[in-house]
């Protein structure tokens, strides 16, 4: 839950299109206004084509923005990625100790920092390990460590899950709701599994596509530790299906 109520991340009538798509209209977000909670954890949910993954590089700076204005009170990103966006060439630690090798940090300080955060995710034993001989929740795992690795107050994850079992991704979204306490980060993630950003989010954005942009904002009022089974649980997950089902229509 936010530790207060002052955003970290504001946007307000935020557009953006790719180069390529100069006619009019052509815009893949379109008046995007949101403001995240410092603190909080929400998720971005919607059809394909909503432009979820263009919002989150649009975040980060990866991308410009067509028109609008996006207030940063943050002071570092990371990004944990569907795909795991591991080095095969590098071993488990290597690869969590990569970002604060590009920061300049050297190579003994970096080792330490990252092995700290490779026993926080469950690696430690594995830092020796190559990316071939890890599993794929291991692999996400050695993600989080590498983002983890560089202190962020804002995480943000595409699909973390998406790619795993589902005792892989009870394992790791545990892990991920302890470590959000720990740190005090925000986190936004894009999510298209309803239950996991009913169990995981503080809020969801739910976006409808063709041009991307927000039609809702759902909070979802339930207190943590949140019991999948419960009635509340099921009532949530519903209201967020019809959300969902209403934008993809």
């Amino acid at each position: 839950m936010a530790n207060n109520a002052e955003p970290a991340l504001i946007l307000s009538r935020v557009c953006a299109r790719f180069a390529d798509e100069r006619e009019a209209g052509a815009y893949v977000l379109r008046d995007i206004s949101l403001a995240v909670e410092r603190g909080s954890f929400v998720s971005v949910a919607g059809p394909s084509g909503a432009g979820k993954s263009t919002l989150m590089r649009v975040v980060l700076g990866l991308m410009r923005p067509a028109s609008g204005h996006i207030v940063r009170r943050y002071e570092r990103a990371a990004m944990v990625f569907q795909n795991y966006a591991l080095f095969p060439w590098l071993s488990a630690l290597e690869n969590a100790a990569y970002g604060l090798k590009m920061a300049g940090v050297g190579k003994r300080e970096r080792e330490a920092i990252a092995r700290e955060n490779l026993a926080e995710v469950g690696l430690a034993h594995l830092e020796s390990r190559y990316p071939i001989a890890l599993s794929g929740g291991q692999r996400q795992r050695v993600g989080l460590a590498r983002a983890l690795a560089v202190n962020p107050d804002l995480l943000v994850m595409d699909e973390p899950f998406s790619n795993l079992d589902t005792i892989t991704a009870e394992a790791l979204k545990a892990d991920l709701v302890k470590i959000w306490r720990q740190y005090g980060m925000t986190i936004l993630m894009i999510n298209h599994l309803i239950p996991d950003a009913v169990e995981l989010s503080d809020q969801v954005v739910v976006m409808a596509a063709k041009p991307g942009r927000i039609k809702e904002v759902i909070d979802i009022d339930l207190v943590r530790p949140r019991d999948p089974r419960s009635p509340h649980f099921f009532r949530e997950v519903d209201r967020l299906t019809e959300a969902i089902r209403a934008v993809s229509q």
